[in-house]
């Protein structure tokens, strides 16, 4: 059975597909962009507060859930620039703690808006 996670405190899908799916005991968060749900535009400053919003907007979604960060079992970050790595890595760090979570990196030729940063998780219930 699946449930579609669906939280105010996160910006509102693009198309068609849900913030999250919760199926048996894992939630699979979409690609959040650094989007300020209150305002609908992107964070203003550069990689730290734009990774900074993407991963509040995951952990705002995980919360509706009843899920924190510590229960991140894999992440996915997209990066229009590999050179923003090291400092996306820095605010990346503020919200995992060991054991951290499995991760990829990737650079990507263009994300959705033109973004800087998307980053997507799976989480366990267990």
């Amino acid at each position: 059975m699946m449930k579609a996670i669906n939280t105010d405190k996160a910006p509102a899908a693009i198309g068609p597909y849900s913030q999250a799916i919760h199926a048996g005991n894992l939630v699979f968060v979409s690609g959040q962009l650094p989007v300020d749900p209150a305002t609908g535009n992107f964070a203003e400053g550069g990689i730290k507060e734009l990774t900074r919003q993407s991963l509040t907007n995951m952990k705002n979604i995980l919360e509706a859930e009843g899920l924190k960060m510590s229960q991140v079992v894999k992440t996915t970050v997209f990066l229009a620039d590999m050179a923003d790595f090291a400092e996306m890595n820095e605010v990346y760090a503020e919200f995992f703690e060991k054991p951290f979570p499995a991760r990829s990196a990737i650079a990507i030729k263009t994300l959705p808006k033109n973004a800087r940063v998307e980053i997507e998780c799976i989480a366990s219930e267990i």
